[in-house]
């Protein structure tokens, strides 16, 4: 399939492709739906292999934030962007990729995501005002990402076993950054036993000591036994390799794209395990990105991100009145909720 192809199929509005050998700076946004409102959604920092690759990564991941804020009710279209790193001058590259934003005029606004810091946002707000989440505003995302999933979880945990209560659950975390730490001390608040496993052993290793849970070589995580596996490192782990091996009653983290392809929500489905879909459960940043955006009152981002909980507990209901998967029932009503 060429690029044109694979962009057609997505449906996407635009793909714009910047570069400047002068800082070492390649870079792609892919606007993939502005019903609702500007594209919004993060800047990717990533060493990609190829620029296929790189390609195949923002063109999902802007499909993605089209569905995450449609169903979190924001006026909002989805976008998203990466930099391949190439190993230039990291605040001219950064100045070189905000330069390509601020050209789209408002079209889409950015933020915090893999591979980017709030620093490298403060770098980009030099040059663009289309910047989400710098120290600036309401600071990092990941809080409330974790606050999120954190949700999501507890309405898995009561459609599957009629009891939101995490208390002795057991729980494996993959990554364990900013979205993992953060969830796992909520999770550790709320009586849950925690597994750890992380790219950075000793990060996992020093959480697992804060907490109370056992860190494992993050080799084992699929293998693991435990109630809910919980994603939150990069996306594409749920594939024919891992998905076999869990041993799990619950999917439920804070990673993007979490399906390798969309079979494989039929391949958990079919295993008997409950899949929370990630961008219903993950939209806590981009809620929190809203309310700086359009200065909605700050009293009312944690109600907004609690109210994950019922929007989750609707998709999985609804995937079991019309007997499809979760992750097709959360695409059905995100669908729903930007053609009416």
């Amino acid at each position: 399939m060429t690029s044109f192809e694979r962009i057609e199929q997505g449906g996407h509005e635009l793909v714009v492709l910047g570069a400047d050998p002068k800082v070492g700076y390649r870079g792609i946004i892919a606007i993939h739906n502005t019903t609702l409102g500007p594209a919004a959604g993060g800047t990717r920092f990533w060493r990609y292999e190829t620029e296929a690759e790189a390609l195949e990564d923002v063109l999902r991941l802007s499909r993605g934030m089209t569905c995450k804020n449609a169903m979190a009710g924001l006026p909002l279209g989805g976008g998203k962007s990466v930099i391949w790193d190439q190993g230039g001058d990291r605040r001219e590259v950064l100045k070189a990729h905000a330069r390509r934003i601020q050209e789209l005029g408002g079209r889409y606004v950015t933020a915090e995501d893999v591979g980017t810091t709030l620093a490298d946002l403060d770098i980009m707000r030099e040059v663009t005002p289309h910047v989400l989440g710098s120290s600036s505003g309401l600071g990092d995302s990941a809080p409330y990402t974790a606050r999120g999933v954190f949700r999501a979880i507890e309405a898995a945990a009561e459609h599957r076993w009629g009891d939101a209560s995490l208390a002795g659950r057991t729980v494996v975390i993959q990554g364990t950054g900013g979205v993992g730490g953060n969830l796992a001390r909520l999770l550790a608040a709320a009586g849950a036993y925690l597994i750890l496993a992380d790219t950075q052993p000793a990060r996992a290793e020093n959480l697992a000591a804060e907490l109370g849970g056992r860190a494992i070589d993050p080799r084992a995580v699929y293998d693991t036994t435990a109630d809910i596996f919980a994603p939150c490192a990069l996306g594409g782990v749920l594939n024919d390799d891992s998905i076999p091996k869990l041993n799990v009653e619950i999917i439920a983290g804070g990673a993007n794209n979490q399906l390798l392809e969309p079979r494989h929500a039929g391949m958990i489905a079919d295993r008997g395990i409950l899949y929370a879909p990630d961008y219903v459960a993950n939209a806590g940043g981009v809620i929190s990105g809203a309310v700086e955006l359009f200065g909605w009152d700050t009293s009312d981002l944690l109600p907004r991100i609690d109210a994950i909980r019922q929007t989750m507990t609707h998709v999985l209901q609804y995937a079991d009145e019309h007997r499809i998967t979760t992750a097709a029932a959360a695409d059905r009503l995100a669908e729903e909720k930007l053609h009416g």
